[in-house]
């Protein structure tokens, strides 16, 4: 059976239900699967748990889902440029879960490696420690952290190909592979689609065995969270 989908509600089709749990790769606004999340839009499928790092800015990336009202509970470590954000968590509409990145990161590969729980130091006498299993290894106080899973897993890579073996490029390599390994199905949308073994096997951060699905997305619209520029330096200037 074929993995490839011709749009991206076509490749969500039969996936989506309300109260599911969905996961999303990306960093900012960069490797976000920007066109599967419009077409979770699309469904209007409610009080879903999001597990992304953040949550995309007003309007933009997973922005789109609070706008409409669709995410009940995000689990992430930043969420500082989404205004909506934190206006719908302070009426108590959002339920928060905050993980320090890199315990969320971990979180997220356990998930898919099949490890259900692992103990580190991060968040050890803090806020982010209240209410779990404390243990002391070594001398060291460890907090427990579980790890994380989702119904659907959504991905953007640069590259890939019909079996579903994906390449990610420089930043979006941040949380996609980790995502990939974490849903019971994956769902990848890729910039370039190449032939069965045009891809380089050692280039490869995704194998196609973690992918169950694929839509081809040419020329996606990479949004910048925050530009800044400097006036360019006129040669010869003192």
């Amino acid at each position: 059976m074929s993995k490839v989908y011709s749009g991206a509600s076509l490749a969500l089709a039969e996936l989506m239900r309300d109260d599911m749990t969905i996961m999303a790769g990306g960093f900012g606004l960069c490797g976000i699967p920007s066109a599967l999340i419009g077409a979770i839009k699309l469904t209007g499928v409610t009080g879903l748990t999001v597990i992304s790092n953040n949550c995309g800015v007003d309007g933009i990336g997973l922005g789109v889902l609070l706008e409409a009202g669709q995410i009940r509970k995000m689990i992430s470590s930043y969420v500082g440029e989404n205004k909506l954000f934190a206006e719908q968590y302070l009426s108590g509409k959002l339920e928060v879960e905050f993980s320090p990145q890199g315990t969320l990161a971990e979180r997220i590969r356990a998930g898919g490696a099949g490890i259900p729980a692992f103990f580190t130091k991060t968040g050890v006498g803090t806020i982010v420690a209240e209410g779990k299993e404390v243990r002391e290894f070594d001398g060291e106080s460890y907090v427990m952290e579980r790890g994380l899973t989702a119904d659907v897993a959504l991905v953007h890579a640069w590259k890939g190909d019909a079996e579903g073996n994906l390449i990610y490029r420089k930043t979006a390599r941040n949380f996609n592979p980790v995502v990939a390994t974490a849903g019971k199905v994956t769902v990848a949308e890729v910039e370039h689609m190449a032939e069965i073994g045009e891809l380089e096997s050692d280039q490869i951060h995704t194998p196609g065995i973690f992918v169950s699905r694929i839509v081809h997305v040419p020329n996606p619209v990479k949004h910048i969270e925050q530009v800044r520029t400097r006036k360019r330096e006129l040669a010869g200037a003192n």
